[in-house]
């Protein structure tokens, strides 16, 4: 008898057997459960942080924010929200041109340029727009803890530590005890408000002893610092507006900004206010618990507080959703004994960027945790901050920094026509209303030009549709106009050249005798690139001025096989003065898509010569992932590896997840940013990339890993 299978069940059973068997999927609670954080003594660099992405709580070990001063050289205790900035009086009424000074480039053009000044006006000008606007510290919420004798406890008075950070859930409990009696808190953040909510227990409430104070700061214009300022109360305001049983809303005024608090509270308590922009929160003896959540707003409509209860399964619902969809990375199976630390400060590293930079404006470098550069943002930053968000599958958190560009395209085509350019020049280090900052360095600098390009193609990249192209044609055809116009022609080779003043992306070069720095002229070639692609994915014809810069670019200055820093830097290797700050040369390779102006045996010896014999005290976080990527793509895994964990002070990782520059910088999120960008690539891999597994691992059977969802880097 003849038997007919139909065709399906030939093709199921075929597939079924073509197929590799599947694997197992990563079990990502385990993964990061297994890096949650314990503290377990008043370490001033190991402060914890709860936050959403544009709002960010550091507690201390109390579990609130109890003892600033005792860690304001360390990690500070930062209540930060994107929103919150503030300005001094312009009482001079200073502007740009203030401090404006002219230089000339190539081919007789003189353009503008705000520097740093020194004299009369222009030195107060010059101070009042560099520190304005600056991020502002919304407050403290902490714990007035006493002793038996009626005394408030100090933190030597703290006893039998455990503080835990949960990351499955982002939540933070704090286990001590006061004089022998135990105190737990339970910290929340809500991943759609502005809010922290926090639980309460100890028999200390009963005694009496145990009160909850909020503390607010006049706004500080401070280089690195927390960002707030008690040695001036009479410059600002605290008033309760509104007052209920369970309930207590504030209005703080400072100069120019307003914002409000919000606090509320399970049963009884009372909230008064104890001096100046000083309040308590006292519960009664009742019950030895407390519950409340404090809100921070820059709207004056009075909204509800979300309870504790319903910030805990927020925090839990919001870190589950974070947590299970993207990339995960598995290091359990590498027998090599440094796997074990990467893991971790990968799993840290998410956290840190998913509470710190994932906003709508980019971040500044030390998130909201604490000021550096007085709070503002530094845009050739935003590439270390955001693109591992994109290879790491959760693009939709770097889409939301990426409309800012949009939002303030009028100031950066301002500066652009004052300077007498095309298009739109970006600004450098600038805060949410896109005003450009005098810097004798950043003004000069240019490697964040093609930035909005490289995030452009990256959405186009896992959307390809027609949508994301009209979305962001705008960003990306005048940031190529800008690029195309500020590339000089010379007639006496042909070339399109990047001409001083500029300083590259290794600041240790002067303005006045700068050209042709190799990575800027990759990324330039890079960006007119894309966009000319962007035209042609519309429909529209190439533009033959982007096309003459393309084809017409200078090639990247070498001497003895290397790659120089810029033209004419010939003693860049043989100088030692000359081999500090960033290695950025290297980055030609390892940031951007293979190039046809690269030669890689050059990149190679480049490589090797900086790997060797750089100056590492003078480097920065981002430096290592940068190297690691540049060695990947040469070939070189097993130097991929030891750059991404050089044991060098800058490249330390804190029991937090920080990574830890030096006493001035305590924390630098471009570090964690560059570190998931290198691990992301290194795993998946890149365009044109060897056709293996784990591509940037070495394969000497020592880096078993396992990764699901990310991305594949251009």
């Amino acid at each position: 008898m003849e038997i007919k299978i139909p065709l399906f069940l030939i093709c199921l059973l075929f597939f079924s057997f073509d197929q590799e068997k599947p694997v197992d999927p990563i079990d990502r609670h385990s993964l990061v459960s297994r890096h949650n954080v314990i503290i377990s003594e008043a370490d001033t660099l190991a402060a914890l942080s709860v936050g959403n992405g544009g709002f960010a709580f550091t507690p201390d070990i109390t579990g609130l924010q109890t003892f600033p001063e005792y860690y304001q050289n360390g990690i500070p205790l930062g209540t930060q929200s994107e929103w919150g900035w503030h300005s001094f009086p312009n009482t001079g009424n200073y502007q740009i041109e203030d401090v404006a000074v002219d230089f000339e480039t190539c081919n007789d053009h003189h353009f503008p340029v705000a520097v740093q000044r020194k004299e009369g006006r222009a030195k107060e000008a010059t101070n009042w727009l560099r520190t304005n606007p600056h991020r502002l510290h919304l407050g403290l919420v902490g714990l007035v803890l006493l002793k038996s004798d009626g005394a408030e406890a100090g933190i030597e008075d703290i006893t039998q530590f455990n503080q835990k950070l949960d990351m499955w859930s982002g939540k933070i409990v704090s286990n001590y005890e006061i004089e022998g009696v135990p105190v737990q808190v339970e910290l929340y953040a809500h991943q759609e408000k502005d809010q922290i909510s926090f639980r309460i227990q100890s028999d200390l409430i009963k005694q009496g002893k145990l009160k909850v104070k909020f503390r607010f700061p006049y706004g500080n214009d401070c280089h690195v610092c927390p960002g707030y300022d008690w040695d001036h109360p009479e410059k600002h305001k605290t008033e309760i507006v509104q007052q209920g049983k369970k309930r207590a809303w504030l209005k703080r005024t400072l100069d120019q900004s307003t914002y409000y608090v919000g606090a509320s509270w399970s049963g009884d308590a009372s909230f008064k206010e104890v001096e100046p922009h000083f309040f308590e929160l006292t519960p009664s003896i009742k019950s030895g618990q407390i519950e409340c959540s404090v809100l921070f707003s820059d709207n004056e409509k009075q909204e509800q507080q979300a309870g504790f209860e319903s910030t805990r399964k927020n925090s839990e619902q919001g870190f589950e959703k974070f947590w299970e969809t993207g990339g995960a990375i598995d290091f359990s199976a590498c027998t090599d004994p440094r796997a074990k630390e990467l893991e971790r400060r990968v799993v840290l590293s998410q956290y840190l960027t998913k509470i710190q930079c994932a906003g709508s404006y980019p971040p500044q470098e030390t998130g909201l945790t604490c000021n550096s550069w007085y709070g503002k943002f530094h845009l050739e930053m935003h590439w270390w901050h955001g693109v591992h968000f994109a290879l790491w599958g959760r693009i939709g958190l770097l889409e939301k920094s990426m409309d800012w560009y949009k939002d303030v395209m009028q100031e950066a085509r301002g500066t652009a026509q004052w300077q007498g350019f095309s298009g739109v020049r970006w600004q450098k280090m600038t805060s949410p209303e896109g005003k450009i900052s005098p810097s004798s360095v950043g003004e000069f600098l240019a490697w964040q030009q093609p930035h909005p390009i490289y995030f452009a193609e990256l959405f186009y990249r896992q959307k390809m549709d027609t949508e994301t192209l009209e979305r962001f044609k705008e960003v990306v055809f005048e940031t190529a106009d800008f690029m195309a116009s500020f590339a000089q022609y010379d007639t006496t080779d042909g070339k399109y050249h990047l001409c001083q003043p500029l300083i590259p992306a290794q600041e240790i070069f002067h303005a006045t005798e700068t050209n042709d720095p190799p990575f800027e002229l990759a990324y330039w070639h890079y960006g007119l690139t894309v966009a000319q692609k962007w035209r042609e994915r519309l429909g529209f014809p190439p533009n033959q001025t982007w096309q003459n810069v393309i084809d017409n670019l200078a090639p990247l200055p070498q001497a003895n096989n290397l790659y120089l820093p810029c033209a004419n830097a010939f003693t860049a290797y043989t100088v030692d003065s000359l081999r500090e700050d960033h290695p950025i040369v290297t980055g030609a390779y390892g940031m951007l898509p293979i190039s046809p102006m690269i030669d890689t045996t050059v990149m190679g010896n480049t490589f090797e010569e900086i790997f060797n014999h750089w100056d590492w005290p003078s480097t920065w976080g981002w430096d290592y992932p940068m190297l690691a990527m540049t060695a990947a793509r040469l070939g070189k895994p097993e130097l991929a590896i030891n750059a991404l964990l050089l044991d060098v002070p800058k490249n330390t990782y804190l029991p937090n997840g920080h990574n830890y520059q030096d006493k001035r910088l305590r924390l630098y999120l471009p570090g964690n940013g560059g570190l998931l960008t290198a691990v992301s690539m290194m795993a998946v891999g890149w365009d044109h990339a060897p056709e293996k597994e784990n591509p940037g691992f070495p394969d000497n059977g020592k880096w078993k890993i396992k990764w699901e969802g990310l991305k594949l880097m251009p």
